[in-house]
């Protein structure tokens, strides 16, 4: 395996802009404002998920070389040590960067790497991890919102929970791809989770957008899961793929309330073009995973 091709399949790439878009819906929700503040939190939240993932191939060595000898480890393109050193390292400078942002983004920042370590240290062993992979994105979403005008509020608390729902649901589902013979598909009901809070939370003249994008919301769920469900060859792992890019959508979705709030048409159409811009980035590198 060459260096790039194991840095594509460390990295996991692809789900790089939900990591943003995850963040970026946190801030719109906590009031916007302070711009100067987004590059450290969008730099911060993405060296945070880089040391996430290295951690994860160095937890992983030892299974790695039993069950999956194609990855970098076994195959020796990049050393157990290095992923050591890269990952802890890129957690410290993540973290600093999220303390110069702010006191509560620092702590918060912090709060992630504890769920992030702990998740990479018990997920092959413990039946709840997917839920630390949702808290994770609940994390990304205060985070967002606590260097924003109004900081941490209900609606990205709920909204939080909302998307950490969805991500959990997606992490028990995506189990059907190291152990077939475990189908989860009731996990597939948090996918609707966030669907369910706009009804509750989206009324008045929230309502008409709530409706649109959550009408979006469930047609990209259903034609994800017509890969699996209703195709001739299922394919767990286009679906899984697919649901992953479409935390996206989960997150357009939370902000249509704050797009009102804001009293900007403009806005509200620019936080929407970041959304599809950042949807269309997820599949992008998707495919690129696929073929380097």
């Amino acid at each position: 395996m060459s260096s790039f091709r194991a840095i594509l399949v460390v990295g996991r790439l692809e789900l790089l802009p939900t990591i943003w878009s995850n963040c970026l819906a946190g801030w719109w929700l906590g009031g916007a404002g302070h711009p100067a503040q987004l590059p450290l939190l969008f730099l911060g939240a993405t060296l945070l998920y880089f040391g996430g993932v290295f951690l994860n191939d160095a937890f992983d060595a030892d299974f790695d070389r039993q069950h999956h000898p194609s990855r970098p480890v076994p195959t020796g393109s990049i050393s157990e040590e290095t992923f050591w050193r890269i990952g802890v390292g890129l957690l410290v400078s993540g973290t600093l960067l999220l303390l110069v942002a702010g006191f509560a983004s620092g702590a918060l920042g912090l709060a992630l790497v504890c769920v992030i370590v702990l998740y990479n240290a018990v997920h092959r062993v413990f039946p709840v991890a997917p839920v630390l992979q949702g808290t994770c994105r609940f994390l990304l979403y205060v985070l967002g919102a606590s260097i924003a005008e109004r900081g941490v509020s209900g609606w990205s608390i709920w909204c939080g929970l909302a998307v950490g729902a969805y991500v959990t649901g997606l992490g028990y589902f995506s189990g059907c791809l190291a152990d077939t013979a475990k189908r989860r598909d009731w996990s597939l009901l948090l996918l609707v989770v966030p669907v369910g809070l706009a009804l509750v939370m989206d009324v008045g003249r929230y309502r008409e957008s709530g409706l649109l994008l959550s009408a979006v919301l469930i047609l990209w769920i259903v034609r994800c899961l017509r890969q699996t469900f209703w195709s001739l060859e299922p394919s767990v792992k286009k679906t899984v793929a697919g649901l992953a890019a479409g935390i996206v959508f989960v997150d357009w979705l939370a902000t249509c309330p704050a797009n009102f709030v804001h009293q900007s048409n403009r806005a509200a159409q620019e936080i929407s073009v970041a959304f599809l811009a950042l949807f269309g980035l997820a599949i992008l590198l998707q495919k690129l995973q696929r073929h380097p």
